[in-house]
């Protein structure tokens, strides 16, 4: 037994045994509850189901839920092992299923290998599913078995080991040929494997444009052929008059080679005598038919795919099976048709030629991927495959009128979908569409400026929000590095932008000049603001100041403290306010709005109470009726320190602003739980868990919003800088291309709705 074999076995049985659990999607957790959840209440449900079978779809999960159906006739390379032992993967195609498409799943091992006992049986659980996704099941009786039941049930039902290695085999074979310039309709194909998935592809690539009489497929006796009188049905389909008879012979010319067989079948000499940039799908797991490093020695312009993670350009069935269930579930489809299967591998090759996303890098060990020979697939942890497929998959539903609930407006289930990958999306989207809203009106778009243009991943976020169309970014950094960069990153809507070179900035004398005026009673020379000038974060602060443009993103390739001085030096807060740092927590769809997490080590009672209203107007400015808990040790208790302080702070936001929902000091448990409140405090001011919490001090915001982040599921936006003169955010050098993006949303929002003359 090997390490990996040792690991995985540890993984298996480690604390609860097993990948899966059934968790409750609703509150059981009072007697109301429960009598809601179960009797007498469930009474109402079942009797609307009764009445109309469709309500099913609304009051149970039916409409997100997926039987992952196998015999253990033909699980992965390990052959018939049976139901029982096929359970683990089983199991871990639902773990997929709700990873990436957020689709519930029941694994379903049956014990028989007849057909028509295994139809009866899955036939017969259709009330419990929204579809069927048949997996493991050898052939030829797994075509049968789809084949019936596709025509017996009014659900999707989806072989996996055959379609969904044909649609992402098909995706990376219409890449293929663009990189080789060549026609699907004039390429030579040659399958090796006549199993499901070969069949299924050969079929899904004729279907795409590739001519019958240009694919020939062998099995373990040679080529299928019209002279053999020893093929199945299934096999006879793709029999063609030819005169070769060995996998030699067939691939002598070939454009491309399938590989859906077992390892070591193809020999150098066979890759040798392929067309000119032959494409090479050697797809055999765990030992591929000809490993890619040989193909390269005799054939260095091939293209090679395989089915392992340890080559470029995976064949990853996880590409396909939870996005087209997605799509299927979400337009309620009856059935998954050829026209969605194509929708699918469409969608697919077109992803894989957009730019991809530092996140997905990130996932893959800081690799770069650019389409080209090496990368014609996206990679599994690329969550745009579902807003690509999903989408695409419903969109064919409806036009194969197999849609009982067609989506009205895709760009709005698009957004939703975005929502499931991130909950900072779902929290940024409709921030993004109301600015957009609102510069349609005005006829304006923020300018924001970046002042470390020569920064990749600013650069990347700046074509996201070129892309997304709510600002407009201004650059600062050397011209032609920037350029080179953009060049070198494919952002081809960079080079159209303004780029200051902070060297060569025609304001700079005017800068410097107003920059001395405004600190020379801070003890700043002539001589030192002709320096400090050409410090970019001081000639951006001053460009924001002097109104040059909207407003400031800072932050990405230095620390939070060099970032934030010449804010503080230039900038400064309103008028009688302080400059604080404010976080978003996101989970669940709820938002919690944490201050101050990033500027003020001890404020005073009065200035946690300007920080208190300045977090309650940004829950406001993000339509959240403000409840705002001032957090301490103690419940109530007043007494010295900080309980005292808290309590004072508390009284102050009080008397200035009565209307708002607000009371301490509280412990933080008191403050989120409304059982807790409305048990021990019914006294209290705040009658529901507060949704801005106020902290004593910096030590245990900061503390608590770091831990927040690690220890739990939800997502965290910030620290946004709050109560600054000017439109200015600050993001964490350690943030991510989508983090730029989001500081950008919010800093562009403030811009939108302020009434500060821009």
């Amino acid at each position: 037994m090997d390490k990996l074999d040792k690991e995985a076995l540890k993984y298996h049985s480690e604390g609860v045994a097993g990948k899966v659990e059934v968790t409750s999607s609703k509150d059981v957790s009072s007697d109301h509850a429960l009598s809601l959840a179960y009797s007498p209440g469930v009474a109402a449900p079942c009797t609307e189901i009764a009445k109309d079978p469709l309500k099913a779809f609304d009051y149970t999960t039916r409409g997100n839920l997926v039987g992952v159906v196998t015999n253990g006739t033909a699980v992965l390379g390990l052959g018939n092992i049976g139901p029982l032992a096929s359970k683990p993967v089983m199991e871990g195609k639902g773990v997929l299923f709700k990873k990436f498409a957020n689709i519930n799943v029941f694994d379903i091992e049956v014990d028989t290998t007849d057909t028509e006992d295994f139809i009866k049986t899955v036939k017969n659980l259709e009330p419990t599913f929204g579809g069927i996704n048949l997996e493991d099941i050898g052939a030829p009786q797994c075509f049968e078995i789809e084949e019936r039941l596709k025509k017996e049930m009014a659900i999707p039902v989806f072989h996996d080991d055959q379609h969904g290695t044909a649609i992402i085999t098909a995706a990376g074979l219409i890449n293929a040929c663009h990189l080789t310039k060549k026609k699907l309709s004039k390429i030579k194909v040659v399958f090796n494997g006549a199993g499901a998935a070969a069949l299924s592809c050969a079929q899904l690539i004729i279907d795409l444009g590739v001519k019958k009489q240009n694919v020939l497929i062998c099995d373990s006796k040679g080529v299928i052929s019209k002279s053999r009188t020893d093929l199945n049905k299934y096999k006879e389909k793709f029999a063609i008059k030819t005169d070769r008879k060995k996998l030699a012979d067939a691939l002598k010319d070939a454009d491309v080679f399938i590989g859906v067989s077992v390892g070591g079948a193809v020999t150098e000499k066979m890759i040798k005598s392929m067309a000119k940039e032959p494409i090479v799908f050697a797809m055999a797991n765990p030992e591929p038919e000809i490993r890619p490093e040989l193909v390269k020695k005799v054939r260095p312009d091939a293209i090679v795919a395989t089915g392992r993670s340890d080559y470029p350009n995976q064949v990853n069935n996880v590409l396909g099976f939870p996005y087209i269930f997605r799509g299927a579930l979400d337009v309620r489809a009856t059935s998954i048709t050829e026209g969605m299967k194509r929708a699918a591998a469409y969608a697919i090759s077109e992803l894989a030629r957009e730019s991809v996303p530092d996140e997905v890098s990130e996932a893959y060990q800081g690799q770069s991927f650019h389409f080209g020979k090496d990368y014609i697939i996206p990679k599994p942890f690329d969550q745009r495959v579902l807003l690509k497929v999903a989408p695409a998959v419903a969109e064919a539903a409806m036009k194969d009128k197999v849609a009982q609930t067609p989506i009205k407006n895709m760009k709005t289930y698009i957004e939703e979908l975005e929502a499931f990958i991130s909950a900072k999306q779902e929290f940024v989207r409709p921030i993004i569409n109301k600015i957009k809203t609102k510069n349609r009106r005005s006829k304006k778009k923020a300018r924001i400026l970046f002042p470390e243009g020569n920064s990749r991943k600013v650069l990347k976020a700046c074509e996201i929000i070129i892309e997304e169309d709510f600002a407009t970014p201004v650059l600062m950094g050397n011209r032609k590095d920037i350029e080179a960069s953009a060049e070198k990153n494919e952002l081809k809507k960079i080079l159209d932008l303004e780029i200051i070179d902070p060297t060569q900035n025609e304001n700079k004398l005017e800068l410097t000049k107003a920059l001395h005026e405004k600190r020379q009673r801070k003890g700043l020379l002539e001589s030192e603001a002709v320096n400090l000038i050409k410090d970019v974060y001081y000639q951006s602060a001053m460009m924001l100041e002097y109104g040059f443009v909207d407003g400031l993103i800072s932050g990405a390739s230095t620390s939070f403290s060099s970032a934030v001085k010449p804010i503080l030096d230039i900038i400064g807060p309103k008028k009688d306010n302080v400059i604080s740092g404010l976080n978003i927590f996101i989970k669940d769809g709820k938002q919690i709005f944490l201050a101050d997490t990033a500027m003020r080590i001890d404020p005073t009672a009065q200035e946690l109470s300007q920080i208190c209203l300045e977090a309650a107007d940004v829950a406001l400015t993000y339509n959240q009726e403000p409840k705002i808990a001032f957090l301490s040790f103690t419940n109530f208790m007043g007494g010295t320190g900080s309980p005292k302080k808290m309590q004072e702070a508390a009284d102050i936001v009080k008397a200035h602003r009565p209307n708002l929902e607000v009371d301490g000091e509280m412990q933080a448990d008191t403050a989120i739980s409304t059982s807790i409140m409305s048990r021990l405090f019914d006294f209290s001011d705040l009658k529901n868990s507060a949704n801005v919490l106020i902290f004593p001090n910096l030590d245990s915001a900061n503390i608590s919003y770091k831990l927040l982040q690690q220890l739990t599921e939800g997502e965290m936006i910030g620290p946004l800088l709050v109560g600054t003169k000017k439109p200015v955010n600050i993001v964490q050098r350690t943030g991510g291309v989508r983090d730029i993006v989001n500081a950008s949303a919010l800093l562009a929002l403030e811009v939108a709705t302020s009434k500060r003359k821009r």
